[in-house]
């Protein structure tokens, strides 16, 4: 795929993708022999797990870490895994933020919507 095609389909910006791989978020993508990037299936894993790991908040030292150990081999399991698991307490604790304030717009939008109904708008 061209990078053209690959920021249409994961809606990036072809500098996004470009500093993805400058700042290894992603490894080295595969280039024609004129130099052209050429997106592999396994360069598109990487672009996938980027984006998902971006979408819900990894920072991208955390994406730049993890690909470095998966670079340096199965000596680095227990180390990816540990970085994996970070990142999944940043989203639940994010996560739950977002219920919270989800759980209080909710009574909002409820009390409002008996106010419309009965014209007075109380906090009960």
């Amino acid at each position: 795929m061209t990078i053209k095609e690959v920021c249409e389909k994961y809606h990036l910006s072809p500098d996004t993708l470009r500093y993805y791989e400058r700042v290894g978020v992603i490894p080295e993508v595969h280039r024609t022999a004129a130099g052209i990037r050429n997106y592999q299936e396994e360069d598109i894993g990487w672009v996938e797990n980027a984006v998902c790991m971006r979408d819900a908040g990894v920072p991208v030292e955390m994406l730049i870490e993890y690909v470095r150990l998966f670079q340096l081999g199965d000596g680095t399991i227990e180390a990816r895994a540990n970085l994996l698991k970070e990142a999944r307490e940043r989203i639940l604790d994010a996560k739950k933020k977002y219920d919270t304030a989800l759980e209080k717009l909710n009574y909002k939008i409820g009390r409002y919507e008996i106010a419309q109904k009965t014209g007075k708008l109380t906090w009960e």
